[in-house]
């Protein structure tokens, strides 16, 4: 190995011209391949500072933009790297390409302002601290994998949508972007990537999935009403692109649904509510709305939808919130809706743009079930007195004798209690006649691998124990029902050091306000 002829001076960063070098091989490709499916994979070690798309400057005296500075308008090179990257969107969709983003650095690297190139073209992104970190590798290998648990890449995608006249189309919140085919189907609202009946998608895989928002279009006369004479209307998804084999495919799916009106059918719009797609759906909105609403206030817009579904569909005497209930289609609902609100997709204090950016994203091309992990992480519990069960995200869960498996699709954390923790110092699992307690350790490892295994990105593992430093990767997730206020903790537990509502207080808050 030579010595680096450019050595970077101490108290400057490294120069990178990464927007020059996505321009190149946008350029290059479009020469080479237009039209064919083909990716750009670019792999970042650290934030642009030359040329078009810099984020900072090479000074080391000038942090990078944090969510205050974009909040306040001063990060002054922002507006024009994502101008830069949007040009760079726009040549990658004409020319049918991806860009994917590893983006490996303990420090940020534009994310942010490449999020808008990365998701118009439906490319991945893949987030570490490294690229000796096992993040990066093993969701490299996952890419080129050739086994049945490949990702199924596929290329140049065009998805058309037909409907009937009742309903238009006010866009899409996913990895696409609108081919301005402007129809009767599209609606005056914009949601998205809206205006149009047709979009592009240049990277699709087996699990790109898409939030199409309807609008139930109005009308006049005395039919208003009743939408159609058959009380049916239907959705057709025409899907044409390049399998990752390279044979060209059509996929059309056709579904039909009945109108629902009237107070008398409420039953029957309850019985067709799917909570966990709306919990998906709301945390899309959301994010959306948040990066394009100036002064929007996601909790309390979060709030009022909650409030007025549960007026709408709960059942309750008017002014007597100990008679609220909610049917078991919509039971779970509020529950979304409170750890949504504590989530990273609204709570981006903590995070930095480059790390919000990517946790939207990775919303909006997930499907419903692992959109509801990121939102609502699962909790299994193991203990000697029963086998692995599910448990409440509370932090009454804790115990000292029990180990607690938490999976918040981004992170794996392997929890142990603080007895557990003193057993396996004392290295119990290796001695004879504690076989038990050695397939006890070994049980959620267990579990922990085949979710990774499973997952694209890898998430991050963190194997951690009661009172310890990285214990706060579980106890983030968990209701405050227990915290620093309150008078009994549980002995072996564990209390939270926060002043944020539990779920009990947003509830009776929530009965309160429904019943008005």
């Amino acid at each position: 190995m030579q010595k680096d002829p450019w050595p970077v001076p101490a108290d400057q960063r490294a120069s990178r011209c990464t927007g020059v070098a996505l321009s190149v091989a946008a350029n290059l490709l479009g020469v080479c391949v237009p039209g064919s499916g083909a990716r750009i994979m670019a792999f970042v070690g650290g934030p642009s500072t030359e040329g078009p798309g810099s984020i900072v400057s090479k000074s080391l005296s000038e942090p990078i933009r944090s969510h205050k500075d974009l909040d306040k308008d001063s990060a002054p090179l922002y507006d024009k790297a994502v101008k830069f990257y949007n040009q760079i969107a726009k040549q990658l969709v004409h020319q049918g390409h991806v860009l994917d983003l590893f983006a490996c650095a303990v420090d940020q690297v534009g994310v942010a302002e490449m999020k808008v190139a990365i998701e118009k073209t439906g490319g991945m992104v893949v987030l570490a601290e490294s690229f000796g970190h096992s993040v990066f590798k093993d969701s490299l290998r996952h890419i080129f994998q050739s086994a049945d648990d490949n990702l199924g890449l596929s290329y140049n995608g065009i998805l058309e949508i037909n409907c009937s006249k009742d309903v238009k189309v006010q866009g899409i919140i996913g990895p696409c972007t609108s081919l301005e085919k402007k129809s009767p189907l599209s609606s005056d609202t914009v949601i998205g990537q809206g205006n149009t009946s047709a979009w592009k998608m240049c990277g699709l895989d087996k699990k790109t999935s898409l939030c199409f928002v309807y609008d139930i279009a109005k009308k006049d006369g005395p039919d208003s009403i009743g939408q159609s004479t058959s009380n049916l209307f239907y959705f057709q998804f025409l899907t044409y692109y390049q399998h990752n084999e390279g044979m060209m495919r059509l996929r059309s799916t056709t579904i039909s649904r009945r109108w629902v009106s009237g107070t008398d059918n409420v039953e029957e719009l309850v019985a067709g509510f799917d909570q966990e797609a709306a919990a998906a759906v709301m945390a899309r909105l959301v994010s959306f709305k948040m990066e394009t609403e100036v002064d929007f206030d996601p909790v309390r817009w979060l709030d009022r939808a909650l409030i007025r579904i549960c007026s709408k569909f709960g059942d309750y005497r008017k002014e007597t919130p100990s008679s609220f209930s909610l049917s078991p289609r919509l039971s779970i609902f509020p529950q979304f809706i409170f750890n949504l609100r504590r989530s990273q997709f609204v709570q981006v204090f903590n995070n930095s743009p480059d790390e919000t950016a990517y946790f939207r994203m990775m919303l909006d091309r997930e499907n419903v079930a692992n959109a509801v992990v990121m939102i609502q992480p699962s909790l299994i519990s193991y203990s000697f007195q029963s086998g692995p069960e599910p448990v409440l995200l509370d932090v009454t869960t804790i115990a000292s004798d029990k180990i607690l498996l938490l999976n918040s699709y981004f992170t794996v954390v392997i929890f142990h209690g603080v007895t557990i923790a003193q057993w396996r110092k004392a290295g119990y699992q290796d001695q004879e006649g504690h076989e038990a307690f050695a397939q006890l350790l070994k049980a959620p490892h267990e579990e922990a691998n085949s979710i990774i295994k499973e997952r694209f990105p890898v998430p991050r593992l963190v194997v951690c124990d009661q009172y310890g430093s990285q214990a706060r990767f579980l106890l983030a997730k968990l209701n405050p029902s227990v915290t620093y206020n309150s008078d009994n903790p549980a002995p072996g537990g564990d209390v939270i050091f926060t002043d944020d509502v539990s779920f009990q207080v947003f509830m009776d808050h929530l009965q309160r306000l429904a019943v008005q």
